[in-house]
């Protein structure tokens, strides 16, 4: 069988969720599979470590999508091009984006709907082109895989989608995301908290990850508290914010507070390895990768108790309302206090992170390309 692959967001040392997702995911499958043939398009010179095993056949496609009419144009006509060359028996796309006009099966993997219910937290560009574009890709898709039972019933009932036409594949975990020893714990503090226990976000930062809440949560938890805890930040700004610069540049604690920016994978398990608690506090996700790799570093974890991130928390994490400042200082409180308590939540959670699996993740995806190929070739 010749598949032909959208690696657009296979990007060296710039992985984040649906990143991961393909990395992970495409890694197994070509190499599980070497009697199958891969095309993996690029819109830019890729890495040598993506090309995971003999099947795969790399090409990069120009222009770099870097900008949503960039982005349409690639799916319209780029990509078109190369299958139209290529005349493979199926496209697969884990990033959402898919050639409507082609004559080929699609598998297509959509993560979440945020754009249709956050309008407000992306350009007004960005908004039109997936307000425009996703309902398309939804309906043209001949299967679609998502990563959680909550974007499966949004899909089903925003874009309505057949039910049937769905299959649920839940994000894995990096094996790497494991517990360290406290020894490991000391050296990391000391190097980046000033030898202080410390709370931890993780994302990109963008106004749906409510690090503004956030925030504010942890400077009445300071202020409540006296503590020299610390907070520490990964990740990279996707838009400014002129609300969360002034929530920061406005209190006395702001010294408290520690921007990494990005970090490589193994320093990431090594500062979630470490911390007091994730605080992942989002509006909305369809998913919430975070949470599962704190969890599997015997991390606890204040998350949010709406949209995706209950079902991939369980009971294994303190559920708060992302609006209600007041409720996530209080389980700021509760995790320092409480040592005990944050105890049986680091039990449940590595418990919980069992369930979550790239070789999981991976099965669920082939089985759904290779039963949709079976019932159409």
């Amino acid at each position: 069988m010749k598949i032909v692959v959208n690696t657009r967001l296979l990007l060296k040392d710039k992985l984040e969720g649906i990143g991961w997702f393909a990395y992970e995911t495409l890694k197994r499958i070509t190499t599980s599979y070497p009697e199958h043939q891969f095309y993996f398009i690029f819109d830019r010179r890729y890495h040598k470590d993506f090309i995971f095993s003999d099947n795969i056949y790399p090409i990069i496609a120009f222009p770099p999508t870097r900008h949503p009419y960039l982005t349409e144009f690639y799916f319209n006509y780029v990509v078109p091009s190369i299958v139209k060359k290529l005349k493979p028996d199926l496209f697969f796309s884990p990033d959402g984006w898919i050639p409507t006009k082609i004559n080929v099966p699609i598998v297509n993997v959509i993560h979440d709907l945020n754009f249709e219910h956050f309008p407000e937290f992306l350009p007004k560009a960005s908004i039109k082109h997936y307000k425009k574009c996703f309902p398309q890709y939804a309906k043209r898709s001949d299967r679609i895989i998502t990563v959680s039972n909550y974007t499966k019933n949004d899909l089903v009932k925003t874009y309505n989608i057949e039910p049937d036409k769905i299959d649920v594949a839940y994000n894995g975990v990096n094996p790497i995301y494991t517990p360290i020893d406290e020894v490991e714990k000391r050296i990391i503090k000391a190097q980046y908290s000033e030898g202080k226990d410390y709370f931890i976000f993780v994302s990109s930062i963008h106004p749906r990850k409510n690090l503004e809440n956030t925030l504010k949560a942890f400077f009445e938890f300071k202020k409540e508290t006296a503590s020299d805890i610390k907070f520490i930040i990964v990740g990279t700004f996707m838009f400014k914010s002129k609300e969360l610069l002034q929530i920061y540049n406005s209190s006395p604690y702001n010294k408290d507070v520690i921007f990494l920016g990005y970090v490589k994978i193994d320093l990431l398990h090594k500062l979630l390895a470490s911390a007091l608690a994730l605080t992942y506090i989002s509006f909305f996700e369809g998913f919430g990768i975070p949470i599962v790799e704190a969890m599997s570093c015997g991390t606890a974890v204040i998350t949010s108790n709406t949209t995706s991130m209950p079902e991939v928390a369980g009971d294994s994490a303190i559920l708060v309302s992302p609006k209600d400042v007041k409720r996530i200082k209080e389980a700021m409180k509760k995790i320092w206090i409480d040592k005990e308590y944050r105890g049986k939540l680091v039990e449940k959670g590595l418990l919980r992170s069992k369930d979550f699996s790239w070789d999981k993740t991976a099965k669920i995806l082939w089985n759904s390309i290779n039963n949709l190929t079976n019932n159409i070739l």
